[in-house]
C-alpha cells in the first residue's frame, strides 16, 4: 500500500476546495492554484519514479483490498499519463493569467480547472469501473463550467449540445456497467479480466464490450467526434488548450484500458469495430482540416485525426503499436496544449481568427510564428521532434500486423496534418495582411507610436490631435467589426505568456531528441497492455 497513489487527485481536490473561500481575491487565487498544481507535478514525479523502480504501487481505499474495495493503482501507464497530463496542465494554468479575463476568475474558473484535474487524475489511476465513471463525472462537470464561463451565445450554444451528448453517454456507461456487474459480479478491473476470461469473451460479453465502445468513442471523439470542433472552439485559448491536451486523452485511455485488459479475448469483433471507426475517423478529420478556414476549428480536426491515429494502434494491439500508443499519447499531450495556446496568441496578434483576415504576422511575432511552425512539425511527425517515435511505431506495428489500408490511411492523415498546419502557417505569417479593421487599428496604433517618438519635433498642437485621430480610427475599426462579426482590436502577445509557450515548445523538441529515452519509457508503459497478467497479479495478490 501507498498513500503517494491518491495525492495526484487528492491534492487539486484540496486545492479546489481551498480556492472556493477567495473568490474576489484574484491575485491570492492565481498563487494557491499554482502552488497546488506544482505540489501536484512533484507527487506525480514521484509516483512516476517509484512505479519505475519498484512496479505497480497499489492503494486500497478504507483497507477494503480488491476485489471488495476501491483500489487506484498506478503501472508505468498510468503514472506517465498522470505525470504529462499535470506538468501540461501547469503551462494551460500559466497561460491562463492574464487571459481568461477578471470576470471569469472571479467566478471561480480556478477551482473548476483544479477540481478537472483531479477528475482526469483519479480515472488515470482507478483501478475500479464504477469509480472510473465517478471520475468521468468529476472532470465533466468542471469541463461544463469551463467551457461556459463567460456567457458569449456561441459558449452557451457549444456547451448544451456538449453536456447533452456527455449525458447521454453517462448514462450508457452506468447501463454498461451495471449489465457488466450483473453478468460477472464484480467492478474491480482486475478482476473483471480474470471473470471475462474465465467465462469466455463472446455473447452478452461482445455486447457489453460494444456498448463501452460507444461510450468511451463518445468521449474520446472516436468517429463520434461530431460535439468537438464547436466545443473545443467556444471557451478562451487557455481552456480550450486544457481541453485538446486532456479531456480526449481520458476516453482514449479509457478505451486502452478497457481493450487490452476486460476485453482483449474477441479481437475479431471488438478491435475490427475499432480498425474501421479508427480509419473512419481519420479520413473524416482531414476532410473536415481540408475544408476549415478558421484557425481553432483546424486545430479541432487535428485533434480528430490523432484520436484516430492512436485508436489505429488499439486496433492493432501488438507490441509495437502499443508502445507507439504511449509514445504517441504523451507527445500530443504536449503538442496540441503547444498549438491551441499558440493558436490563441495568433487571433490575438492578428485580431480576426479566420485565415483570410489574417497576414503579415511575422513582422510583428517572428518568435510566435518559429514556434508555431514547430509545433505543427511535430504534430505532423517530422523528425527529430517529438511526434516522430510515436508514429513509427504504430506503423511499424500496423505493418507488422499486416493491416496496409489502415497504415496506409495513417500516413495520409499524417500528410494532411502537415500539409493543414503548413498552409495555416504560410498563410497567418507570410500572407499579405489584408486590408480591413484588425488592418486598420494596428497600422493607426503603429502610426501614433511612431508619432510619439517625434514629439518633441512637433508643435503642442499637433500633440493634442493624436488622441482624436486614434480614437476616429478604433471608431472606425468597431464600426467594421459589427458589419463582419468576426475581426476584433488586435492585441500584442504579453512577453510573460511567449515565455510559457516557449518552454513547452523546448520540451516537445527535447521529446523528439531524446526518444531513445521515451522510447524506453513507452515499452515500460505497454508492458502491462501488452501482458495484462502482470497488472492483475499485482492487483489481485493484495
Amino acid at each position: 500500500m501507498n498513500n503517494l497513489v491518491v495525492l495526484p487527485l487528492l491534492l487539486p481536490l484540496c486545492t479546489a476546495v481551498l480556492l472556493l473561500f477567495f473568490k474576489e481575491r484574484i491575485q491570492l487565487q492565481r498563487i494557491i492554484s499554482a502552488a497546488g498544481q506544482s505540489a501536484t507535478a512533484i507527487a506525480c514525479v514521484l509516483l512516476l519514479v517509484q512505479t519505475g523502480s519498484s512496479g505497480i504501487q497499489l492503494l486500497a481505499m478504507g483497507g477494503w483490498a480488491a476485489p471488495y474495495g476501491i483500489v487506484f493503482t498506478a503501472d508505468f501507464f498510468a503514472a506517465l499519463l498522470v505525470t504529462a497530463a499535470t506538468i501540461t496542465a501547469g503551462f494551460c494554468l500559466a497561460f491562463s493569467f492574464g487571459t481568461v479575463g477578471s470576470e471569469r476568475e472571479k467566478f471561480y474558473f480556478y477551482p473548476f480547472f483544479q477540481f478537472l484535474m483531479a477528475g482526469v487524475n483519479g480515472s488515470f489511476l482507478t483501478g475500479d469501473l464504477f469509480n472510473l465513471f465517478v471520475c468521468f463525472e468529476v472532470l465533466l462537470i468542471s469541463s461544463y463550467a469551463l467551457l461556459v464561463l463567460g456567457g458569449t451565445k456561441g459558449q452557451l450554444r457549444a456547451t448544451l449540445s456538449y453536456m447533452l451528448i456527455n449525458i447521454l453517454s453517462s448514462t450508457l456507461f452506468v447501463a454498461a456497467v451495471a449489465y457488466l456487474y450483473g453478468v460477472t459480479g464484480t467492478l474491480n478491473m482486475a478482476h473483471l479480466s480474470v471473470r471475462i476470461a474465465e467465462a469466455g469473451q463472446g455473447g452478452i460479453l461482445n455486447v457489453i464490450a460494444v456498448l463501452f465502445l460507444i461510450v468511451f468513442s463518445l468521449k474520446a471523439g472516436l468517429f463520434l467526434f461530431f460535439w468537438l470542433p464547436s466545443a473545443y472552439q467556444a471557451p478562451p485559448p487557455a481552456v480550450s488548450a486544457l481541453f485538446a491536451a486532456l479531456l480526449t486523452k481520458v476516453g482514449i485511455y479509457a478505451l486502452v484500458r478497457t481493450f487490452t485488459l476486460l476485453f482483449p479475448g474477441d479481437p475479431g469483433v471488438t478491435h475490427v469495430w475499432i480498425a474501421w471507426m479508427a480509419g473512419a475517423t481519420m479520413i473524416l478529420g482531414a476532410v473536415g482540416a481540408l475544408a476549415s478556414k478558421d484557425v481553432m476549428r483546424i486545430l479541432n480536426f487535428n485533434i480528430v485525426i490523432s484520436v484516430g491515429f492512436v485508436a489505429f494502434g488499439l486496433a492493432v494491439a501488438n507490441e509495437a503499436s502499443l508502445q507507439g500508443v504511449v509514445f504517441y499519447l504523451l507527445h500530443d499531450m504536449a503538442a496540441k496544449a503547444l498549438l491551441f495556446l499558440l493558436g490563441g496568441m495568433m487571433i490575438r496578434e492578428a485580431g480576426a481568427d479566420q485565415l483570410s483576415a489574417m497576414g503579415g504576422l511575422i513582422s510583428r511575432a517572428p518568435w510566435l510564428g518559429w514556434m508555431f511552425l514547430v509545433a505543427a512539425l511535430a504534430a505532423a511527425g517530422i523528425p527529430p521532434l517529438s511526434g516522430f517515435g510515436g508514429k513509427l511505431l504504430l506503423l511499424q506495428g500496423g505493418l507488422q500486423a499486416q493491416s496496409y489500408v489502415l497504415t496506409a490511411i495513417s500516413l495520409f492523415s499524417s500528410l494532411i496534418v502537415l500539409y493543414t498546419l503548413v498552409r495555416l502557417f504560410i498563410k497567418a505569417f507570410w500572407g499579405e495582411q489584408p486590408a480591413g479593421p484588425a488592418t486598420a487599428v494596428v497600422a493607426e496604433a503603429d502610426r501614433v507610436s511612431n508619432a510619439a517618438a517625434k514629439t518633441d519635433a512637433r508643435t503642442d498642437a499637433d500633440a493634442q490631435t493624436k488622441p482624436d485621430v486614434a480614437a476616429n480610427a478604433v471608431a472606425f475599426a468597431t464600426a467594421a467589426k459589427a458589419s463582419h462579426g468576426s475581426a476584433t482590436q488586435p492585441r500584442n502577445t504579453s512577453r510573460g505568456h511567449l515565455v510559457v509557450a516557449g518552454v513547452l515548445c523546448l520540451i516537445v523538441v527535447l521529446m523528439g531528441v531524446g526518444s531513445e529515452w521515451m522510447a524506453q519509457a513507452a515499452a515500460e508503459a505497454a508492458r502491462t497492455l501488452v501482458d495484462p497478467s502482470v497488472y492483475i497479479e499485482a492487483v489481485l495478490k493484495e
